[in-house]
């Protein structure tokens, strides 16, 4: 394990370090700008990516297994959403949040299978050829994606709406 973790590169720490500082913010209620809601949804998808990217290429089945996996995140984050925890401030361009512990418990999961993935091509490179493991780990990519995207959507769905009911006076963020 020491060998291991001595070969991880830096900057994978600090990615870790940023995911569980963002995932310990989340934790509280909070009043946040559109742009600074969009941050870690659009990080964990660039992680996602290029995971996918990274490990299989966007040849073959592997996008289509992200894609298939990020619709059906996307559809249970947006039905699991609960647009009472948010309040729209469109006059401030912000929402005021409820506290969740489960922003970071998803990005430390996505973050720990990225790592894995990577561990295990390392010591099996075969496996990125292996149609059940691409499959899995592209299809779990996009579900995590997905989740922090439909999440993201139903957010901004709520803030859209506060924002047509204020009238033009609303701030545009």
């Amino acid at each position: 394990m020491q060998q291991l973790f001595s070969h991880t590169p830096l900057y994978v720490w600090a990615i870790l370090g940023f995911l569980v500082y963002r995932g310990v913010l989340a934790s509280r209620a909070r009043e946040v700008t559109l742009r600074k809601l969009c941050i870690i949804p659009l990080v964990m998808l660039a992680l996602s990516l290029s995971g996918v990217h990274g490990s299989f290429g966007f040849d073959g089945l592997a996008p289509y297994a992200w894609a298939a996996g990020a619709l059906a995140g996307g559809l249970l984050a947006w039905g699991l959403s609960n647009p009472r925890k948010m309040t729209a401030h469109p006059e401030r361009g912000t929402l005021q949040l409820a506290g969740s512990w489960l922003p970071l418990s998803l990005m430390l999961s996505i973050f720990c299978m990225k790592y894995a993935v990577a561990v295990s091509l390392a010591i099996h490179p075969a496996y990125a050829h292996a149609t059940g493991f691409v499959l899995t780990v592209c299809l779990l990519y996009g579900v995590f994606s997905g989740l922090f995207l439909g999440g993201l959507l139903r957010t901004l769905s709520v803030y859209r709406a506060a924002h047509m009911t204020s009238g033009p006076q609303g701030a545009a963020v």
